[in-house]
C-alpha cells in the first residue's frame, strides 16, 4: 500500500497498491473517528498493481484514513482533505 497522491487533496486523490498475487480485496475509507465511509473495492484482483481514485466532493476537509485488507494482511495509511 502506496501513500496517496496528492495528499493532501481536493477534490480526488488517486490510492496505489501492489498484490504479489491474486487475492480478495477490501480498500475502505474511515474519518478520524474510525466509521467506515466509502468501500472503493471489494473484490478478487489479479496480481500486479492497481489504482483507485477516491473523490472527496462530499466529505468536509479532515483527516481521512484508507485501509488494505486482504486474507493475509492489513495496512493503514493516513490523508488529508482540505477544501
Amino acid at each position: 500500500l502506496l501513500q496517496n497522491y496528492p495528499n493532501p487533496f481536493n477534490p480526488s486523490t488517486k490510492i496505489e497498491f501492489e498484490l504479489p498475487k491474486e487475492n480478495i480485496v477490501k480498500l475502505t475509507i474511515y474519518d478520524i473517528l474510525g466509521k467506515s465511509l466509502k468501500i472503493l473495492v471489494n473484490e478478487k484482483l489479479s496480481s500486479g498493481k492497481h489504482t483507485f481514485t477516491f473523490h472527496g466532493n462530499d466529505f468536509s476537509t479532515g483527516i481521512y484514513f484508507y485501509k488494505l485488507e486482504t486474507e493475509t494482511m492489513s495496512q493503514t495509511k493516513k490523508m488529508l482533505l482540505i477544501k
